[in-house]
């Protein structure tokens, strides 16, 4: 038996009171019969016995009225050791969207919350976290309305990541009993480990179950072809489910504008193709009607009225091969001769092509440093005999590149870094076999700058990264038959397309995001971007001929969204959710030992155990008024 006010046994000094008067009440006094009463002596010896049995009756019954007063103040009670110490509860709630899940309560979510609220003692403090949200230190009035409209999220958590968060919310004292509670469908979560590194904290993991996994996804979609008039849109789905077809439908700005079937085959996957007309804007969803998750039964994309490059050939040689790749429906291209150049015009263009310069002045050099330093692309194609002084003062700047000296030899260029950042999506396949173009005469270079292209001794033809690119031969005729080379196309358009990045049919969240958007206005104003009323800031670079803008924690909703200067329209850019918790794919929580148990109500139950503590006042409250109860019977039974 404990005690939770021990300190008041010090009444029971108490006790020497009722004792105390009883001794003066028993004092003997010798009485000496008189004649006239002797008679009665017989009678005074049996009332005095009684008397005495009576005094000793009410002094136990005193003592044991107070002993029981004492003892019930003192509030004894029956526990666990554990009852004693002080406990901490963390709670992990997954409002990931795979929570999204229908229950015959609701979904997953809005079921595991409603079980909070039932199971929870309403006066317990704890903190519950979820994938990005946290409440510290709460109970449960504090949160139950932000838990009923809690928002789910696409930022799902690792099962790592869930563990360390969920420690760093206890206390470091050691003689707490600390409880962590991950309440999830563990959907999608590869990385289970065992929960023994969390030294002294007990963790129980709560695996809800949906009744139905069928789920149908939107899963991505593509311009598959462009036409001088149409523009094909290819659309990916997906399914779990035993559907053999589902309806498609494409909006423009909320307008239905094409809807068909889509067909799933045995490996339960489908593809759909739109076709849209060339050169429209168009404010693009894709949708489908499904039972399963709702968050990817759409798709947001949207096509800008396209922006063209600007490309200017700085050049000392022929140009028209330029011409011919940088073309007027996509370009805006110019020719000049390094003798008529207007450096003012340096600044505006997105990509310069220094075409086989003998020298580079001073004076093009500083204008050019700027041009890059400012975000501007450059491409450097020397001439047979440059002047390599001239050309390793400026290159150097750039991946401390140099030329070392001219080789004239004949070599093919036959190297092909497919994984360098300038070829990404442009081959369908690793080419191998080709005919290979040559070079009579090239640099041998030094450099820090990956290659492009290679020579077959595994020389430099073309390097560069982020906008510089150099080559290290003049392609002129009559050193080399590149121009007519199917990789020249490539290179160059891919070159020049980056130069000004143009927003993709959508981005994902979740993903670091970087667009260029094309400026026609003040450099010291900001670009916003809204959607209905919603409106943030991104982060942005200014430069003479673009701003570059960079999207990491916003927006955080699917959805497309203006981007746009002093309330003008400029531009559209989507965004949609990961697609990544569409698959079925659900964690074994056997595998962790005993840490996994089938629902709340079982994690209530063990924590009340440890914390349960029978109180025994109650009943030293009722003994002490049982005697104070025989007390009055004594008083009234012996007169």
């Amino acid at each position: 038996m404990l005690f939770k006010y021990p300190e008041l046994f010090w009444a029971f000094f108490l006790l020497l009171i009722p004792i105390l008067i009883h001794l003066f009440q028993l004092r003997r006094f010798k009485k000496t019969p008189f004649t006239n009463v002797k008679l009665l002596q017989k009678v005074v010896s049996q009332s005095r016995k009684s008397s005495t049995i009576k005094k000793w009756l009410l002094l136990f019954s005193r003592l044991l009225l107070l002993s029981g007063l004492i003892l019930a103040f003192s509030q004894p009670y029956f526990a666990k050791e554990s009852a004693s110490y002080a406990k901490e509860t963390v709670i992990y709630l997954d409002n990931s969207f795979s929570m999204q899940a229908k229950t015959e309560n609701g979904t997953l979510l809005q079921d595991a919350v409603q079980k909070l609220l039932q199971g929870l003692p309403k006066d317990n403090t704890f903190t519950l976290f979820t994938n990005d949200k946290v409440f510290s230190n709460i109970n449960l009035m504090d949160v139950r309305n932000e838990l009923l409209n809690l928002p789910y999220t696409y930022n799902q958590l690792g099962f790592k990541d869930i563990l360390l968060k969920g420690k760093n919310f206890f206390s470091e004292d050691e003689k707490s009993i600390k409880y962590l509670v991950l309440v999830s469908d563990f959907q999608n979560r590869t990385a289970l480990q065992e929960t023994d590194t969390l030294r002294n904290i007990q963790t129980f993991m709560v695996g809800v179950k949906a009744e139905n996994l069928d789920n149908s996804v939107l899963d991505s979609a593509y311009v598959a072809e462009v036409n001088a008039t149409t523009i094909d849109l290819s659309v990916n789905l997906t399914t779990t489910s035993a559907l053999e077809t589902i309806p498609v439908s494409l909006y423009n700005d909320d307008k239905l504008i094409a809807k068909t079937a889509a067909t799933f085959d045995k490996n339960r996957k489908s593809n759909v193709t739109f076709t849209l007309p060339a050169n429209e804007v168009i404010i693009g969803k894709i949708e489908i009607s499904d039972i399963g998750l709702p968050y990817d039964n759409q798709l947001f994309f949207n096509i800008n009225q396209k922006d063209k490059i600007k490309v200017l050939s700085v050049s000392e040689s022929d140009s028209e091969f330029l011409k011919r790749i940088f073309t007027e429906d996509e370009f805006i291209f110019a020719d000049v001769r390094m003798n008529n150049l207007n450096y003012s015009i340096l600044e505006s263009q997105n990509l310069i092509v220094l075409n086989e310069l003998k020298t580079i002045p001073v004076s093009l050099k500083n204008t050019l440093s700027d041009y890059t330093q400012k975000g501007g692309h450059l491409i450097i194609i020397p001439a047979f005999d440059s002047n390599i002084e001239s050309y390793n003062s400026f290159i150097g700047n750039y991946y401390s590149t140099s030329f070392i000296n001219r080789i004239d030899e004949e070599r093919n260029i036959t190297g092909i870094n497919f994984d360098h950042p300038l070829y990404k999506n442009v081959f369908a396949q690793r080419v191998s076999n080709f005919q290979y173009p040559r070079v009579t005469s090239y640099f041998k270079t030094r450099t820090t700058a990956p290659k492009i292209l290679s020579l077959q001794d595994k020389s430099a033809f073309i390097v560069g990264l982020d906008g510089i690119y150099l080559l290290t031969a003049a392609i002129n005729n009559t050193n080399s038959n590149f121009k007519n080379s199917p990789l020249i196309v490539p290179t160059f358009y891919s070159i020049g397309s980056n130069s000004l990045k143009s927003p993709k049919l959508y981005n994902t969240l979740g993903q670091i995001t970087t667009i260029d958007v094309k400026a026609e206005w003040a450099k010291d104003n900001i670009l916003k971007v809204t959607r209905k009323e919603y409106e943030f800031i991104p982060e942005q670079q200014s430069f003479s001929n673009k701003t570059v803008l960079t999207f990491n924690y916003n927006p955080n909703k699917d959805g497309i969204y203006t981007i746009s200067e002093d309330s003008r329209p400029i531009q559209n850019i989507s965004f949609n959710y990961p697609r990544t918790e569409s698959e079925s794919i659900y964690a074994e929580l056997d595998i962790l030992n005993n840490n996994s148990v089938n629902n709340l109500t079982e994690v209530f139950e063990t924590m009340e155990k440890d914390n349960r503590v029978t109180e025994l006042w109650k009943w030293f409250t009722i003994f002490a008024l049982l005697f104070m109860l025989a007390e009055v019977l004594i008083q009234k039974i012996f007169k």
